[in-house]
């Protein structure tokens, strides 16, 4: 059965108020959860927390432009401006509210349809994305964390480092492009009977440049957090990188735990794992919960960003 225009017409605005009501029911309910509980311990507000606001907001754009490159470099015609990758990349972040990535990825496949660029294109700028971003959150971390902490580090929190280590083995296959692009056209061959062999992959020199810039972006955001260390109660700037690191960890943690809309809890429960290591565990667990707090009011930050673009799109 066929829809007509006007029902196709209604089913996008359908699809679309859900998609917007979804992410604004969690995204209020974790911002509710979480000031209740910041409020209860009487925190008192520092401009040190604002600081830490924009950098978490401001590593968004800058995947963003990232993502936008990976797509230039995968298929030379296809023309991205700055602003409308940063456009993209912000909803999709906000969407990252509905679990599983499936509103992420659903928003660069319809903006892919928009703008004529194939799904199989957008898929696999959307995996080298996912993996460019959780490889440099968990190699250098983890190096990083061994050497702070030493080898106490993994037998203390064997059960929080088990899955990003067993995580580090297929993604470090789909980083290597031989391998990755036998998978997806084996993939798309056998299971969605689709002849991709025309698809396109990152050189190994390109990869490797991807993967070090988007080491960029995790160091904005645990720049962030470590400003926010500093507002609830100044730790010692021997303590920075490892604070740092540890955020970051938890967060492709967290984004590994698919199922769970923005990685909620998860994030958390590593920070406190670790950084109780660092400072006494309850100072870790207002600093987790001040941290989710401040990163869910980056997102209206991001949201402020997506708005701007797309009224610079349109002016355009």
């Amino acid at each position: 059965m066929r829809l007509s225009s006007p029902q196709k017409k209604a089913l996008r605005y359908t699809a679309t108020i859900l998609i917007v009501g979804a992410v604004g029911y969690f995204f209020a309910a974790t911002l509710i959860a979480n000031w209740s509980e910041v409020e209860a311990e009487h925190l008192q507000f520092s401009w040190l927390m604002l600081a830490a606001v924009v950098l978490f907001a401001a590593a968004i754009p800058m995947s963003g432009i990232l993502w936008g490159r990976i797509l230039t470099h995968l298929d030379r015609t296809v023309k991205v401006k700055t602003v409308e990758a940063v456009a993209v990349q912000c909803l999709s972040w906000l969407l990252k509210y509905i679990p599983g990535q499936v509103g992420s990825i659903a928003n660069k496949l319809v903006w892919g349809k928009s703008r004529g660029v194939g799904a199989s294109l957008i898929v696999i700028s959307f995996v080298y994305e996912n993996v460019f971003l959780i490889l440099v959150s968990l190699i250098p971390t983890s190096v990083i964390l061994l050497a702070y902490f030493g080898p106490d580090l993994f037998t203390s929190n064997a059960g929080t480092l088990l899955v990003p280590l067993l995580a580090l083995v297929p993604l470090l296959v789909i980083s290597n492009p031989k391998i990755f692009s036998w998978i997806f056209r084996f993939v798309g061959t056998k299971l969605l009977k689709r002849d991709l062999s025309g698809a396109r992959f990152l050189s190994t020199r390109d990869t490797l440049r991807f993967q070090f810039a988007f080491l960029f972006p995790r160091i904005v955001n645990g720049a962030g957090f470590v400003v926010t260390a500093q507002a609830i109660a100044p730790v010692d700037a021997s303590a920075w990188l490892p604070l740092a690191t540890i955020y970051v960890l938890a967060g492709a943690i967290g984004i590994l735990a698919f199922m769970v809309p923005s990685g909620l809890g998860v994030r958390e429960a590593v920070i406190v794992a670790i950084a109780g290591q660092i400072m006494p565990v309850p100072q870790a667990i207002i600093l987790a919960m001040v941290a989710r707090l401040l990163s869910t009011v980056a997102d209206g930050v991001v949201a402020l960003i997506y708005a701007g673009t797309r009224y610079s799109l349109r002016k355009a």
